[in-house]
């Protein structure tokens, strides 16, 4: 791939597509996410940790052309908001220095743009910074939805009340969810899992609950009646889906 070239100068402001590319299979990214992915001179995406390429970056890598330049930004992973604050801004720096002279830039965003992503606060903070971006979503197939597929079951039926968990929750919390909820995923599962195993075994749970580690992609694994595996060793990309109802 290209990794510099000169920018020509040009009146137009080119457009930051967030372009959706699924959950892990290259497949699952849109007709319309993968036409404007080709179509953009500039692929932006979160960097990879200890020069590793990232999860978006090796999903949209069989689409590329070597004709296109890669741009990886680094999105710390921590909570403090400055920290994450200060890396958003000179991520938009740098994208803006291509939309400025007129080209597209493409952010390929594991999962669906709109579903807990990074791009939402690159795209935020781009509008902030300069208003004159244009910015546009693309939607796709966020993780739970791919990991329904897997298990081949529908996420949900009928009446049922889906609740979706983020990996920052409480125990109460997701108590108190189970209680009232007929179907619950928690993404990123992997740093409280022993915590919602009891939690999941005192409610009697266990055997209509499934762990997807790295959905559709091919060193998927899927874990079923966790009744016998209460000390599960999972990766960062792990989700929980139970089944409270019927």
């Amino acid at each position: 791939m290209v990794i510099g070239r000169w920018l020509s100068v040009s009146s137009r402001i080119g457009t930051l597509y967030g372009i959706s590319v699924g959950a892990g299979d290259p497949e699952l990214i849109t007709v319309k996410g993968l036409r404007l992915l080709q179509k953009s001179s500039v692929v932006a995406f979160p960097a990879g940790m200890q020069d590793k390429a990232g999860m978006a970056q090796t999903i949209v890598a069989p689409w590329l052309s070597s004709e296109q330049l890669l741009l990886p930004l680094t999105f710390p992973y921590v909570q403090d908001l400055k920290v994450l604050t200060q890396a958003w801004q000179k991520a938009a720096e740098q994208v803006w220095q291509y939309l400025q002279v007129g080209q597209d830039v493409a952010f390929a965003c594991e999962g669906d743009v709109s579903f807990y992503s990074t791009f939402t606060y690159l795209a935020q903070t781009i509008q902030q910074q300069y208003p004159e971006a244009k910015v546009q979503f693309i939607p796709g197939v966020c993780s739970p939805v791919a990991a329904a597929s897997v298990l081949g079951l529908p996420l949900t039926i009928r009446q049922q009340k889906l609740v979706v968990l983020p990996a920052i929750y409480n125990v109460e919390e997701l108590k108190t969810v189970l209680d009232w909820a007929d179907v619950v995923v928690l993404l990123k599962v992997s740093s409280v899992y022993e915590q919602v195993w009891q939690i999941l075994q005192q409610k009697g749970l266990l055997k209509s609950s499934w762990v997807i580690e790295r959905a559709t992609l091919p060193d998927m694994v899927v874990h079923s009646d966790l009744s016998d595996r209460p000390n599960l060793k999972l990766p960062y990309f792990s989700l929980l889906i139970v089944k409270v109802g019927n």
